[in-house]
């Protein structure tokens, strides 16, 4: 699905946003609750409002399994089976969401990066994030 340079581009972009993964990962979360508000019944026991604490710490989270995720893309289903049983079975949340966080990662990706996120690197990064989305899901069915 990914070619070796698409690989290498989502490697390259996401290990240079490792460090500002708080940053990243929480208004992409921002701007799927605004967006998407039934996707904030999951997060309803924790203070979701901008520069929260619960917000940061989790859009943190997310962006730093997305990152190692894209360390070795091969493994993908490896790397997330933790994240699938959780998601799946503990937190039971609805795998739609994975696809509308993804999204919102996109356009948060493109915001962050600006001409940076060329054409082709946003390409590369929707088919990431959507296999991401994915395998995530696949506890479901």
């Amino acid at each position: 699905m990914l070619s070796k340079k698409e690989k290498k581009l989502i490697k390259d972009i996401w290990e240079r946003l490792t460090p500002v993964a708080e940053d990243i990962g929480s208004e992409a979360l921002l701007r799927m609750f605004t967006s998407y508000p039934g996707t904030k019944t999951y997060f309803s026991h924790l203070d979701i409002s901008p520069g929260s604490a619960h917000l940061n710490s989790h859009g943190k989270k997310i962006v730093l399994a997305i990152a190692g995720g894209a360390k070795d893309i091969s493994q993908l289903t490896v790397t997330l089976a933790p994240l699938q049983t959780l998601h799946a079975y503990q937190l039971r949340i609805d795998p739609t969401n994975f696809k509308l966080l993804s999204h919102c990662m996109l356009v948060t990706l493109a915001c962050y990066l600006g001409e940076e996120f060329t054409p082709v690197a946003h390409a590369a990064m929707d088919k990431y994030l959507s296999a991401f989305a994915a395998v995530l899901s696949e506890k479901y069915r």
